[in-house]
């Protein structure tokens, strides 16, 4: 028997039924379907300056990045300290819808182009928004960020466990999270800046990343005694964090830096 001699089979309120739930369908399918398809893509310009969204470190401390904030406004820029959910230990992915939407917000606002600055683990979110967001940046500066983790939440987890938050479970050295993005191709120009002095991200050069511009600041200013909370302010930092997020291309910093 074909379709159509099962459908002239049916009696009429089962034929009406059927084409009620068909209906049905269709419209649940709609629904799902049709704003993907209409949604319309950002176009990040990448020869024009727009809003810069600096992500605090674990325990969204927002003071921290101020006055770097500051001197972004200073240029004549739009500059945004993101506010984490809750006090900045919970899970990084929430922290990263987070910053998904502040990003998609810029956007809507009519910014040409995002940039981000993360401090500490504010770098790792932006690591993990790249990996799994449809928007982009323009470009990424990371300061003192543990993106393979910190042998201090790895010892935090395995002695107080208790005591040792989702974040800073997920920021320990060899975690399944870290694991996900290791492999990651940086799709955006990046600069990523650490202190060897930094008793906080260990060892330091976790902050390392394959495709980036890497920068100690000890390789640029060997008498620098710049801790990992001195980042976000220190002047050179500040200097040197200005100018990547410029129009010229990312570069390594000189000596000159250091002046």
């Amino acid at each position: 028997m074909d379709a159509r001699q099962w459908w002239r089979g049916l009696s009429g309120r089962r034929r009406t039924l059927l084409a009620g739930v068909a209906a049905l369908v269709v419209i649940a399918v709609a629904a799902v379907v049709i704003p993907r398809l209409t949604e319309t893509p950002v176009t990040v310009d990448r020869s024009r300056l727009g809003t810069v969204l600096l992500i605090p470190g674990y325990g969204g401390n927002q003071g921290s990045l101020q006055e770097l904030a500051g001197q972004i406004r200073a240029t004549g820029r739009e500059a945004v300290v993101v506010s984490l959910p809750g006090d900045g230990t919970g899970d990084l992915l929430e922290q990263v819808s987070v910053l998904d939407r502040a990003v998609s917000q810029a956007y809507e606002r009519g910014a040409p182009s995002v940039d981000l600055v993360g401090y500490s683990a504010g770098g790792v979110v932006a690591r993990l928004w790249v990996s799994r967001s449809s928007l982009e940046a323009r470009r990424i500066v990371t300061l003192g960020s543990p993106l393979h983790g910190t042998r201090l939440a790895t010892g935090g987890n395995a002695l107080l466990p208790d005591a040792c938050p989702t974040a800073c479970r997920q920021l320990a050295t060899g975690s399944s999270l870290l694991q996900s993005i290791v492999s990651e191709p940086v799709s955006v120009p990046w600069m990523t800046i650490w202190t060897e002095l930094d008793q906080t991200v260990i060892p330091p050069d976790s902050a390392r990343l394959d495709g980036a511009v890497n920068v100690a600041l000890q390789s640029v200013c060997p008498a620098s005694r710049v801790s990992h909370s001195q980042l976000p302010s220190d002047p050179v930092v500040t200097r040197i964090v200005l100018r990547a997020l410029g129009l010229q291309p990312l570069t390594q910093p000189s000596a000159a830096d250091c002046q």
